[in-house]
This record gives structure tokens, sequence and C-alpha cells, in this order.
């Protein structure tokens, strides 16, 4: 594989495009509405009525307003179509030679579309994610062979240093400077890992990336393999994304197949295969030593740093290890140039985020907009706000990870450091909507249970502390605790944040901590009186009791 073949496949491609193209989704979302059986119906409607030389229906990614499928779009006119039914197909093509129909149709230029830019996603509810013909149309693979003929390991680690990308995972590590560790790194084998183990509660952006362009996440672990040295990589996908490992598959084989994986790519001396390993569902997998541990064949659980991963990761060597959304950042970097990333978002926050939006909200899907973003321009403006006309109370941001963000506080800039100092953090992208219907103590619960069973009870302040905090946070629930109780559950939270080995366990408090802070009135109002007051002290004298003095 050369330039010049890459240019030749895009020249083809696009020269076989027809007048009309009849985009449909096939993500996982309208795929469980029957979106394969209404792009069947398409098909059969074009061959019906001759048009198989003026229309193309083509299977495409996530068309991000998840809410509204199976969704189509009609090209050029830009006619977007939701809730398709597969009898709708008929009067889909018949509007394509100026018919009029009646089928429900969303707005193109609505802020949930308008507002949007699109890096991550560019090339999602676009091109055919089984074809890599389509991705390399899109410009594909000209970053990594740019990479390879015009640069060196350095200036690629130097490049991602001036970009600003920081991970995505929900740490916001810097990206450059995690890149040139690992380069720097001695050792005869390094690898490269994709942590696709997305498993909040609500988030579905790295999924929905891997069903729509695989392609772009393979090309930017080739480019960070090139930057570090190493010549093995692995997606760790969780099982219960079939789809997104059915397409990787497929992706990984057809990129064999032109040259653009195994050995002496672009006919360099550069070699890097990807192999798939599949994760049995465990959220710690998705701390990097538990996620490498896993792939090792080993029981998934953490391990103290240092020695950090960039040092001795897998299987004792250096290890890169990034997650889907920040190997999709990195082809458009190298295509596009550094200063141009870097001129987006914020100064200590660049580039753009992707969000899922779940919830009590009108507009459930994907967004990606620039960092720095006002949270309110997300829920209110792209997402609608609330349903039904009701007001909304929070947003939960980062998963079981994040906090609960109170709508007073909508204004703020969607960016690290600003959610930081709210009690909250980016986490991978997941954004659950609250209205003033939702019960913030049961929130709280909800995201403790869920770290509770998903523990893997290594270390004895996650193991014992998410069982005693779950416990109480029932008995606020039931009406049965009293002051003490409140004040236990918030020593609980300082201990096992402070004192849990791995992330999960240092997190696992935040949904509380959070909700304390701002919503303390719900706690409050379910307690019951207690005799003793405070613990330690008499209620009706505030003075210390027998038992204490």
């Amino acid at each position: 594989m050369l330039h010049n073949d890459l240019l030749q496949i895009k020249e083809k491609e696009l020269a076989g495009r027809k007048p009309f193209t009849l985009r449909c989704c096939m993500a996982a979302g309208c795929m469980s509405s029957d979106s394969k059986g209404v792009k069947q119906q398409l098909e059969q409607a074009v061959a019906e009525a001759g048009l198989q030389d003026q229309v193309e229906v083509r299977g495409v990614g996530c068309m991000k307003l998840c809410c509204q499928g199976p969704l189509v779009q009609a090209d050029p006119t830009g006619v977007l179509y939701e809730k398709v039914s597969p009898q709708d197909a008929a009067p889909i093509i018949a509007a394509l030679n100026g018919a009029q129909n009646n089928l429900a149709k969303s707005d193109p230029n609505a802020p949930f579309f308008a507002k949007q830019h699109s890096i991550v996603l560019a090339n999602s509810g676009i091109i055919d994610p089984e074809r890599i013909e389509s991705y390399i149309a899109a410009d594909g693979y000209l970053a990594l062979h740019e990479v390879l003929n015009e640069m060196t390991p350095k200036d690629v680690v130097e490049a991602m240093v001036k970009s600003g990308l920081r991970g995505r995972g929900g740490a916001g590590f810097p990206t450059g400077l995690k890149w040139g560790t690992v380069a720097k790194s001695a050792g005869a084998k390094k690898y490269v890992i994709c942590n696709a183990d997305e498993g909040d509660p609500g988030a579905f952006m790295d999924r929905s990336v891997l069903e729509s362009d695989p392609h772009a996440v393979l090309e930017g672990m080739a480019i960070a393999a090139y930057a570090v040295g190493a010549d093995q990589g692995f997606m760790y996908v969780r099982a219960e994304y079939p789809l997104a490992i059915s397409r990787l598959q497929i992706a990984i084989k057809q990129a064999k197949q032109m040259g653009l994986l195994g050995a002496g790519i672009f006919e360099s001396p550069f070699n890097f295969n990807v192999d798939i390993r599949i994760g049995a569902g465990a959220f710690v997998c998705g701390e990097e030593t538990a996620l490498m541990a896993s792939v090792e064949g080993k029981r998934g659980t953490p391990r103290p740093r240092p020695p950090f991963p960039a040092e001795s990761g897998l299987f004792g060597c250096p290890t890169l290890l990034n997650n889907v959304e920040t190997f999709a950042n990195v082809a458009p970097i190298y295509r596009k140039g550094a200063e141009w990333f870097a001129g987006i978002g914020t100064e200590k926050s660049k580039g753009t985020k992707v969000f899922a939006l779940a919830g009590k909200i009108k507009n459930t899907g994907l967004i990606e907009v620039p960092m720095g973003t006002p949270m309110r321009t997300i829920v209110e403006d792209m997402g609608g706000g609330a349903p039904d006309g009701g007001k909304i109370k929070a947003v939960q941001t980062g998963g079981p990870s994040g906090g609960c963000i109170p709508s007073q506080h909508l204004d703020t800039p969607v960016d690290y450091e600003s959610l930081g100092k709210l009690g909250s953090i980016m986490g991978s992208g997941g954004m659950i909507v609250m209205d003033e219907t939702t019960g913030m103590v049961d929130v709280a619960r909800f995201f403790m249970e869920f770290c509770m069973e998903e523990s893997c009870g290594k270390c004895i302040p996650c193991r014992a502390g998410t069982v005693q905090m779950h416990n109480i946070l029932d008995k606020i629930l039931q009406r049965k605790a009293t002051a003490r109780d409140l004040a236990k559950l918030e020593e609980l939270c300082d201990m096992v944040k402070n004192t849990s080995l791995c992330g999960l366990g240092q997190t696992a408090p935040n949904p509380t901590l959070s909700t304390l802070r701002f919503f303390r009135n719900e706690y409050e109002e379910l307690l019951q009186p207690d005799k003793f007051g405070p613990r330690g002290t008499d209620a009706a004298t505030a003075q210390p009791t027998a038992a204490t003095q």
C-alpha cells in the first residue's frame, strides 16, 4: 500500500457515488428498533422503482439523535426522517422524486445538530463502518501515511504535546506526556492498549464510536504505536458490545488485507498488529492495571502503583493505554495540525468532548461540543430541557465516579477544572439529567449499590466501606436513620476516598458527597430525631454523655 493507492481508492469510491443517498442508522440503538428491516425495505423499494443506478442505500453508524431512531437521512436534500418503520420505505423513495409524505422529520438545523463540533464523530452517520473504502474516502489513513513517511517518533510525540489532548477516559492526563514517557522507557517489547471497557451506567460514547468509525480508532492506535516504539496492540472490549466487536473484527481484517496493519505498513519498517480481547463486564477492568491483568488471562484486579504501566505494564513491558475517544482524536490531529486542535476548547482543556445525554431530557443521544461549552447549552439548548414541562434539578457527570451538579450551576463550563471544583469529574462522558421528581438520596444509593457490586474486593476500604455506606443510605431512605448515621456516612466517605487501592473505591463516594453538598436538606428531611444528638453528645444539652467523658 502506497500513498497513491490510497488516493486511487478515494477517487474510485467518490466517483462511484450515486445522485441520491439514503443513510440508514445501523448502530445498536436503532438496530434494536429494527433499522435492519428498514434498510432492507429501502433497498427493495429502490429495486422496485428501478432506481438502482440513482439511489444508494448506505448503512451507517450512529446519527446522534438516538431517541428518535430508527433514523434515515436523504442526501443531498438533507431531510432527516425519524422513527422510521419498514412500511415507510416506499414513501421515502417517492419523496426523492418530489412526492410529498407525512412522515415524521427532524430539523437538521436544530440546536441539537447545529451546536455540535464533530471531530471524533465527524464520520459517524456518514460512512459505512463495514467498508474500509468508505473510511479512506473520508481521508482515512492519510495521517498514518504522513506520520510514517515525514515524521520521526519524537516529532509525533512533540506534536501530541502541542495539541494539548488530554485522556478522554476520565482522568484527563496529558496524552503527549504519557506517550513521551512510554517512548523513553527502556524495553525490547512495548504494547499499546485501547480501553473500550465502557461501564458507566448511561454511557454509550465509546460503543457508538466503535460501531460507527472503527478504522479511526485503529489508525490512532497505529500512530501511537509508531510514536512509542510498539509493534503489538490490544483492543479490550466488554462482551456486552457484540456489534462493536463484530465491526472491529471486520475493520482489522480489512486493514490487514490492504497492508494498513501488520508488517511493513506503507512499505516502511514499521510493523503493528492489533488483537481483540473481550472482557466479561467487570466495571473494575476499566482501571488500567486491572484491565492489563485481564488481558494477561488473570483475574481483573488492580495493583498498587508505582510501577506505572508506562514503565512496567502488560507482561512487565512498557505499555501505553488510552481509551477509545482519545485514540479517535489522534488521526485528525496529525491530518489538520496540532495548532488546529489546540485552538479548540479552553486554555487547559483542548479540543472537543463527546457526551451521551440520557435521563429526564427530551433529546437523548450523542453530542460532541468544544471543551468549555456551558452545561446549560448542552442540557437546555441541545438536549431540549426536561420533558413534559418539567424543570431540571441536577446533572450527573462522570458515572459512578462523578457527582451531581445542581441546576443553579448549569452555567458552569464543561471542562476538567470547572467540574472538579463542583465535586464532579468529566469521566468518560456520561451525562444523566434529572428533573424535580428525582430524589437525590435515591440517586446516591443507586450509584453506591453499583460500586458495591462492582468492587473487586481486593482492598478492605472499598470492599467493606461501600457496603456500609450503601446500608446507611438504605437506612436513610427507609426513614430509620438519625443524624449520627449521617455523620458516620460522611466519615466513611472520607475513609473510602482516601484509603482505597484504585479509582473505583477512591471515587465511589463522589455521588454521595456531591448530593450531601448540594442537596443536604433531602437527607435531613428523611432523618429520625436522635435523643443522643450528634455522636457522643446529649441532644438536649449538647454536653458530652457519660459514656464519652
